[in-house]
């Protein structure tokens, strides 16, 4: 790991708020989703270093949001 892998990358996932706004589970996600609750876990804390353009579409949809609703900028 080189040390800019632990520089925060200024975007900000709101896993957590949209799912408090749906009464959805980490767990129910991971279910509707194929993604283990791990995995969903580390993006959901900012720790996600990566993410597939197919996880992040099938996320938006089982929470019926935008990518934009998801994901921010950490200054937003």
């Amino acid at each position: 790991m080189s040390p800019a892998d632990d520089e925060p990358t200024g975007i900000h996932c709101r896993l957590d708020e949209l799912l408090a706004e749906r009464n959805m589970t980490l767990a129910a996600l991971s279910d509707a989703v194929g993604v283990s609750v791990v995995n969903l876990s580390v993006l959901k804390n900012d720790r996600a270093r990566a993410i597939r353009y197919s996880t992040l579409s099938a996320i938006c949809r089982a929470l019926d949001c935008e990518v934009g609703d998801l994901l921010v900028t950490a200054d937003a």
